[in-house]
């Protein structure tokens, strides 16, 4: 799975769980400072990015991710190679 298909998956997943606007979502953004989002929230993102993408992913673990950018390299090192779910 390329970086760019995680990156749409993170942010569809962002729209559509958390009703963030789209135009916000950007690889540089913050999840917490700029994006607002909580350690609930992160879960939650969390959990529909396992679903969504395929992957296994501990909510702690992703507690330590800060951006946008910094979930695609870190989702992009357990996500299946050639593979997407919908």
């Amino acid at each position: 799975m390329i970086e760019a298909d995680i990156y749409e998956a993170i942010k569809q997943v962002l729209v559509d769980e958390l009703k963030l606007d789209a135009s916000v979502v950007k690889p540089e953004a913050d999840l917490r400072r700029d994006l607002g989002l909580d350690s609930l929230d992160v879960a939650t993102v969390a959990m529909a990015l396992e679903e969504k993408l395929g992957v296994e992913v501990s909510d702690e673990s992703m507690q330590d991710v800060q951006t946008v950018q910094d979930a695609v390299a870190f989702l992009s090192a357990y996500a299946p190679a050639g593979e997407t779910s919908s």
